[in-house]
């Protein structure tokens, strides 16, 4: 289903993990956030799967190597083979050797889940921008990374070779809260040599590419935290979306969200797979889900009613996003959304 010209979050009856035969999760703020799952995950995709469900986890941290994530996701109760695992370091690996010949050497800035899949493809790690790179490629370290990487990927870009990114996230999930991407480093690079990477993971091409091939899914539904990766992602590959509201997106952006940035469904957490969605139906100038209507009063979203918030929160975002149309919502939303308590 495309999402181009979505106007409010879809209902279904059905269950969304017997509607959908992949469920292309993402990890960080979705299944754990730093090294403990999130509420409700662990439960959640092991039913999913009993259910017949394929689960395959697509992440944009390129820290890691599949491996290292699938014993992570097991250690955590959700048992995970390597081959279930999609992350941007594989999608950048591949972007890279599309363009580069065998046996090209890499400056890595990054970790070793992003040295393993340039190795898989062929091309060859180095560390120092005098090891003659041919390119650059830049992923996220983690909290640790010494300033001096950045340093040796100015050096290598400011010779002219290209520079390449797996995503361009700014924030990653932590234990402890929101905490710096890939994405805020790659802008140390930018600033320092004025150049523009090849970006490969979510929502651009190259991560849907990557993911459509290892995963082979028919009928695939996004799970994201993300409006600006996940869902926009989602749109880009012309695929369904679940957004759950436990890592960076909150209710308020949800309801500004622009055309790109709306999921097919949101939901609390992952127990959302479990179950069909609530339908939104417009009535009388407003939009209803459940016990509540929403609708747009002068500059601001006011809502009636009471019942399950996230009822609510559907209500909203059916009168926001049909008022806005093709761009973002302006409405004043502050009212509404505190009286859902998200």
């Amino acid at each position: 289903m495309s999402q181009v010209s979505r106007t409010r979050p879809s209902g279904i009856s059905t269950a969304l993990s017997e509607a959908y035969d992949t469920a292309l999760l993402d990890l960080d703020g979705v299944v754990y956030a730093g090294g403990h799952a999130i509420v409700h995950a662990v439960d959640s995709l092991g039913v999913a799967r009993d259910r017949g469900m394929h689960l395959a986890y697509v992440t944009n941290n390129a820290l890691r190597t599949p491996a290292a994530v699938a014993d992570h996701l097991t250690e955590l109760g959700v048992p995970a083979e390597p081959a279930d695992v999609i992350t941007s370091a594989q999608a950048v690996a591949r972007l890279m050797a599309d363009q580069l010949p065998a046996g090209a050497r890499v400056l890595v800035v990054g970790g070793e889940g992003l040295k393993v899949a340039l190795e898989e493809r062929g091309l060859v790690p180095v560390e120092s921008a005098d090891d003659e790179p041919v390119a650059v490629a830049q992923g996220y370290g983690g909290p640790d990374m010494a300033w001096g990487r950045f340093a040796e990927a100015a050096y290598a870009i400011n010779r002219g070779v290209p520079w390449f990114a797996s995503n361009t996230d700014l924030t990653i999930p932590s234990a402890r809260g929101i905490a710096p991407g890939n994405g805020a480093a790659v802008e140390v690079v930018r600033i320092a040599t004025g150049a523009e990477p090849q970006v490969a993971g979510k929502p651009l091409p190259p991560m849907h590419r990557e993911t459509v091939l290892r995963t082979g899914a028919e009928r695939p539904l996004v799970v994201g935290d993300r409006l600006d990766t996940d869902i926009e992602g989602a749109f880009n590959g012309g695929v369904d979306s679940l957004l759950v509201l436990t890592g960076v997106t909150d209710a308020a952006q949800l309801v500004a969200a622009e055309p790109k940035h709306r999921p097919t469904y949101v939901d609390a957490d992952l127990r959302g797979l479990l179950t069909g969605q609530p339908e939104v139906t417009e009535n009388g100038g407003g939009f209803g889900c459940g016990g509540w209507t929403a609708v747009v009063r002068g500059d601001e979203l006011a809502l009636e009613g009471d019942g399950d918030v996230l009822d609510g929160l559907r209500a909203l975002c059916g009168a926001a996003w049909s008022y806005a149309g093709e761009g973002a919502c302006r409405l004043d939303a502050g009212k509404a959304v505190a009286r859902l308590g998200l």
